[in-house]
């Protein structure tokens, strides 16, 4: 018998499916999540089953408070399931979806895609978050599998697949200590593989992780704001971990790159949220909003964490077989992880000019000291600030646009315009 069915949520949540937990065939060098296969037993079947699959496709529905449902699978790596799972995923949808519109989202790193999946891809209109971290050495550099063997070649006849069956998707690119040093050529690339929508994810992981994960020793301490370093010592970082100024240069010189002659061809996810910001736009990616918990992250055991990055002990909500998700993502634990995000914020940043656009981002990264002593300060704090100082102009432009009702893309014009009245 399954469990009681969710009520509707106070306001809609978004749930990350990790149905196939950490497990991955890949062994990417800066991959924060592998780290999580310790916290099951050597014998754990890493799928989740039919059972917690039904029951999460049902309740998910349901207690999304909207017409439109949104489902996004991640991993480790969701293509390991195999197609005929997915095919179940879909039919639960079609049973349980009471009228509700809905979406389906998918992140792979595209090795394993073939025909059988590519059909089933565009006959289900997925959307397809293909993993890719620039021309082939760029990528190749910490993007390997298991035997420490390059992965471009795969990841390139994957997408092939994606535009063979003509499947939407987008580009996640990571920005580590080596990519973090080739923006223009990692720019360039992408649009030359036909990528119009794309992602970057800073690598921001500490040293003290790393050890500890790959000793095979406790886990490293959660992200805990609570919990400063003695004596204002600087956190060690891991060495592909992106620096924070230089992963500011680097959002630059896209911006400009962009600014030139893309915009409107070319939609990146942080310069999109960035125009939302200069016009006053409340909520958005999860980052930059001023509170967060409702981004949720589920395991292949069906147990609830209050997000992506918290998958600890201390941030467990529940389990979808014992509470409904709406209960869960209401939850004042829920809540509190969200609002923490904004109480916890240094003076330093709640004086800062680009507060607004910022917010502090993400409390994972709030691991270092501001200039006059106080703890948790974000590590990628000159990044941003350096980037929307940047940005600021032209987004002034691009908002007054959209006010008037004309499209943003005129700013390149204008842009232009000033440039050659300059000389």
């Amino acid at each position: 018998m399954l469990p009681k069915i969710s009520k509707p949520a106070s306001d809609s949540f978004h749930v990350m499916a990790k149905a196939i937990g950490p497990i991955c065939n890949l062994d990417c060098k800066y991959c924060f999540y592998l780290e999580k296969e310790q916290f099951y037993p050597e014998n754990e079947k890493w799928k989740m089953s039919d059972e917690r699959l039904e029951v999460f496709v049902r309740d998910y529905i349901a207690a999304q408070p909207g017409l439109e449902v949104t489902f996004a699978f991640q991993g480790g790596e969701p293509t390991l399931l195999g197609v005929d799972y997915f095919r179940k995923v879909v039919a639960f949808q079609k049973q349980y979806a009471q009228g509700k519109t809905i979406a389906n989202a998918f992140q792979t790193n595209g090795t394993l895609l073939d025909d059988q999946w590519g059909a089933f891809l565009a006959e289900n209109n997925f959307l397809v978050g293909l993993s890719i971290d620039g021309p082939e050495e760029v990528h190749n550099a910490n993007r390997v599998d298991k035997k420490g063997r390059d992965s471009y070649k795969d990841v390139m006849r994957g997408l092939h697949i994606l535009r063979k069956y003509e499947v939407e998707f987008n580009t996640l690119t990571c920005i580590n200590s080596d990519t973090v040093q080739h923006p223009v050529k990692i720019y360039k690339f992408l649009k030359s593989i036909g990528s119009k929508y794309i992602q970057f994810i800073p690598i921001v992981e500490r040293e003290v992780d790393t050890a500890a994960a790959k000793l095979g020793l406790d886990f490293a301490a959660p992200p805990d704001l609570k919990n400063p370093p003695l004596d204002g010592e600087a956190p060690r970082m891991s060495a592909h971990a992106v620096p924070a100024q230089a992963y500011g240069d680097f959002l630059c010189k896209i911006f400009d790159a962009w600014i030139k002659r893309d915009v409107g061809k070319i939609y990146i996810q942080l310069f999109d949220v960035a125009l939302s910001k200069w016009l006053g736009v409340t909520g958005g990616l999860c980052y930059f909003s001023e509170t967060c918990g409702r981004a949720l992250a589920m395991e292949h055991d069906g147990e609830l964490y209050t997000c992506d990055h918290y998958v600890y002990p201390k941030f467990k909500l529940g389990n979808l077989m014992n509470n409904s998700l709406g209960e869960l993502a209401d939850s004042p634990k829920a809540k509190a992880f969200g609002e923490a995000k904004r109480d916890r914020l240094p003076q330093y940043c709640r004086d800062c000019s680009v507060r607004f656009a910022c917010n502090g981002e993400c409390p994972k990264h709030r691991f270092t000291y501001t200039p006059d002593g106080e703890w948790g300060l974000n590590y990628l704090c000159p990044a941003y600030k350096q980037f929307f100082k940047h940005i600021d102009p032209a987004m002034k432009i691009m908002a007054d646009l959209y006010r008037r009702q004309q499209a943003p893309a005129a700013v390149m014009d204008i842009l232009a315009q000033q440039r050659q009245t300059r000389g």
